[in-house]
C-alpha cells in the first residue's frame, strides 16, 4: 500500500516539476534595500576621516556614540540576577502597559482609573503598529489608513503588509517647509466618515514639522465631527519640547474632545533602549468591558506573531517608570537630550545664515525633534556624500542626532558649497 503510494505521489511531482528536481526559491529576487539602512551601510563603508551620519534615528551624544542613560544602569543594577528571565510575567508585563499609558494620557487620568483602555506590551513602536494594523483588518475589513505625505517609510511596509490599502493626506509644504495645514483639512474633511487615520503626535517623522496647539484642537473637532479613527505613533515623546506631557498634548486634545484613539509606544530613543524593542500599543474604549474584549484579541494577535516578547528591556522600563527617583531623573535625562538637539539647530542655522547663504534656512529651528527635513534635493544629497562624506536619505532628511558640536562647521560649509548651485 505504501509503495503503491509513494510511487503515485512521486509520480505527481515529476510530472509538475517537468521530470526535475524542484528548485524551490530560485523565483525569489533581493529586497528592494532600505532607504534609511542603505544610508548607514554606505556610511560604514567609507574611510573618510570627517565622514557624519545623518540617516541614523537614534540619539548620540556630542562625540557622535549612542548613549546609555543613567537611568538606565541604575535599572541594570537593580534587576540583576532577576528571577524573571524564563518568561514575561503577567504582573511584569501589566506594570510596563500601566505605566506607559500614564505618559499617554497623564498620571491621574480617569481613563486609567476606570481601565477603559486595552494596552499590551508590544516589539518597540514598529511591533506596536503592526499589532494594530492586524487588528484594524481583522476588525474592519475593507477599511483603508490615511498617512501624511509624507511619513516615516516603515509605516507603508506595515500596514502593506497586514493587507490594509493606504492612501496618503496633505501634511508637508515643500515652499514654506512647514504645515499644509489648509489642504490637511481638506484631505480629513473629503475621506468617508469613519476613516482611519495615521498622526504623529509630536516630532514628525521625517519633517520635524508638528501642528500648533490651535491646529490640533481644530484637527481634533473635525475628526469627532467626521467619526474618523486617530491612531497615533508616539515614536518620540519628549524629543520635540523635552516636557513629556507637553509633547502629548495633541493626544490628550483629541481625548478630551470625546474621540476614541489607538496609540503605539516606543522607548527606543527616549531610553536609549533601540536593542532592546520595548513598547506597548493601547486602544482607548468606551469602558471596562469593552476593554477586556479588545486586550484580549490584541494578545491573541501577538501570541500568533511571536509569543512573547523579550523580558530584559520590560524590566528596565517598567522599573524605570514605576520608581519615583528614577522616573525623576529620566525626565532629566530626556530634556538634556532634546536640548542638545534644541541647541545644534540654532548652531546649524546660525552657521548657514553666517556663510551669507542666498537660501532661507528658519525652518532647521522651526522643526523640532530628531529630524530636520532640509529641503535638499537629491542632486544635492548626492553632491554632499561624493564630496564632503555626508550621508543622510535622498529626501533631505537629516537627523540633528548625527550633528556635534565638533562636525557643525563642516556641515554648514558643505550644505553652502553642495547648494550655491540649485
Amino acid at each position: 500500500m505504501w509503495k503503491c503510494f509513494l510511487t503515485r505521489t512521486s509520480r505527481c511531482f515529476s510530472t509538475s516539476a517537468g521530470n526535475k528536481a524542484l528548485k524551490w526559491w530560485d523565483h525569489v529576487a533581493p529586497a528592494p534595500k532600505d532607504p534609511i539602512t542603505s544610508v548607514t551601510e554606505a556610511f560604514l563603508a567609507d574611510t573618510s576621516p570627517t565622514k557624519i551620519n545623518l540617516g541614523v534615528g537614534a540619539y548620540r551624544d556630542d562625540e557622535g556614540k549612542p548613549v546609555v542613560l543613567q537611568c538606565v544602569r541604575e535599572a541594570e543594577a537593580k534587576i540583576a540576577g532577576c528571577d524573571f528571565l524564563e518568561s514575561v510575567s503577567s504582573a511584569v508585563s501589566s506594570k510596563l502597559v500601566e505605566e506607559s499609558v500614564k505618559l499617554v494620557y497623564g498620571k491621574n487620568s480617569d481613563i486609567i482609573k476606570e481601565g477603559r483602555f486595552a494596552g499590551v506590551q508590544a516589539l518597540s513602536g514598529t511591533g506596536a503598529c503592526r499589532l494594530f494594523a492586524e487588528f484594524q483588518r481583522r476588525f474592519y475589513p475593507g477599511s483603508q489608513i490615511y498617512m501624511t505625505d509624507p511619513t516615516w517609510s516603515n509605516h507603508h511596509n506595515i500596514w502593506r503588509d497586514a493587507l490594509v490599502p493606504e492612501r496618503t493626506f496633505h501634511y508637508y509644504h515643500p515652499d514654506s517647509k512647514g504645515l499644509n495645514f489648509s489642504a490637511l483639512m481638506d484631505d480629513v474633511k473629503n475621506a468617508p466618515d469613519g476613516s482611519f487615520f495615521l498622526l504623529h503626535p509630536c516630532a514628525h517623522n521625517p519633517t520635524g514639522v508638528d501642528p500648533t496647539e490651535e491646529q490640533w484642537r481644530e484637527i481634533s473637532y473635525l475628526f469627532k465631527v467626521k467619526n474618523h479613527f486617530p491612531f497615533f505613533d508616539m515614536a518620540y515623546q519628549g524629543f520635540a519640547s523635552g516636557d513629556l506631557d507637553r509633547d502629548a498634548q495633541s493626544i490628550r486634545i483629541f481625548v478630551e474632545d470625546g474621540n476614541l484613539i489607538g496609540c503605539a509606544q516606543s522607548f527606543a530613543k527616549n531610553m536609549g533602549l533601540y536593542g532592546h524593542r520595548v513598547g506597548c500599543l493601547n486602544v482607548l474604549c468606551n469602558d471596562a468591558k469593552q476593554a477586556v474584549a479588545i486586550k484580549s484579541q490584541l494578545q491573541q494577535i501577538a501570541r500568533a506573531m511571536y509569543s512573547s516578547p523579550p523580558v530584559h528591556g520590560i524590566l528596565l522600563v517598567s522599573g524605570i517608570l514605576s520608581d519615583p527617583s528614577m522616573k525623576a531623573l529620566w525626565v532629566e535625562e530626556v530634556k538634556v537630550m532634546a536640548n542638545r538637539i534644541q541647541s545644534l539647530r540654532t548652531t546649524l542655522r546660525k552657521s548657514l545664515e553666517q556663510l551669507s547663504s542666498s537660501l532661507n534656512w528658519e525652518h532647521i529651528t522651526n522643526q523640532v525633534g530628531m529630524f530636520c527635513f532640509s529641503g535638499l534635493t537629491p542632486e544635492q544629497v548626492d553632491r554632499l556624500q561624493r564630496g564632503f562624506h555626508i550621508y543622510m536619505t535622498l529626501d533631505g532628511r537629516m537627523s540633528m542626532a548625527g550633528v556635534t558640536t565638533g562636525n557643525v562647521s563642516y556641515l554648514a560649509n558643505a550644505i553652502h558649497e553642495a547648494t550655491k548651485f540649485g
